[in-house]
């Protein structure tokens, strides 16, 4: 994506994870940089990022100014972009990621798995987060106890927390009945460790937990916990129009 503002081209290659500022200039003496064909020589060379052609060690690299990335957030891991004693999120990324200073859109508990977008796109997130959107959030659940049609039907009208909150309605399905239940709920709402106190309400604990979509956003089977891709173009398409200005 092109921007009007000229950048320097140490800075600009810095932001993008090639390192620092110091090790920018290496690469430019070393002759690894080059802007529209011939050597940078300059490493306060102004650039038009999006506009101007630039390589790094032969390769070329493409500016961007947003990135959407699909994580598998994996259990024992913050949603949150940096912590004094934890592992967050961020951590699971490499550099070149990391450089765009990407946040979690919204959160997952700790001992919770599962779909998480991470971009800088702070427009984006405000939309998919806003309360007024009642962007929709698919779990997969382990539950201890019977799961009844009694509970379908209490969560379809709102739960009563014990705070006395009572829930948006709620869509829940039992896939497997038992000692321990395994159901799929779907909210449209955000409020702190919703689900396990939607559960906890109907006298029930969840042992597993796993949001498997998120909007017209749904996990890729193939990420394994702590793995994360780009978003394709169609699922950032689907995002946006979900959401749109205004």
């Amino acid at each position: 994506m092109a921007v009007k503002e000229r950048q320097r081209l140490d800075k600009l290659l810095a932001s993008m994870g090639f390192g620092t500022r110091k090790e920018i200039k290496k690469l430019i003496k070393e002759k690894k940089v080059q802007v529209n064909g011939e050597l940078a020589r300059d490493p306060g060379l102004h650039v038009l990022p999006g506009r101007d052609y630039i390589e790094v060690n032969g390769e070329p690299i493409e500016y961007r100014q947003y990135i959407y990335l699909m994580l598998n957030k994996p259990r024992g891991v913050l949603s949150a972009t940096d912590d004094r004693f934890a592992k967050v999120v961020v951590d699971l990324l490499p550099p070149r990621y990391r450089a765009y200073h990407p946040f979690p859109v919204g959160r997952l508990d700790k001992d919770a798995e599962g779909l998480l977008l991470l971009t800088n796109d702070g427009k984006l997130a405000h939309q998919l987060l806003s309360p007024r959107k009642h962007v929709p959030k698919t779990y997969y659940a382990v539950v201890c106890g019977m799961v009844t049609e009694t509970d379908v039907e209490s969560f379809h009208q709102g739960v009563i927390l014990h705070d006395g909150y009572r829930t948006m309605p709620g869509e829940l399905k039992i896939l497997r009945p038992g000692p321990e239940s395994e159901v799929e709920l779907t909210i449209y709402e955000g409020k702190y460790h919703q689900v396990k106190r939607m559960f906890a309400a109907v006298g029930k604990k969840i042992t597993y937990l796993k949001r498997i979509a998120m909007g017209p956003l749904v996990l890729d089977k193939l990420l394994k916990p702590g793995e994360y891709r780009e978003l394709t173009a169609e699922e950032i398409s689907r995002l946006r129009k979900l959401n749109p200005p205004g």
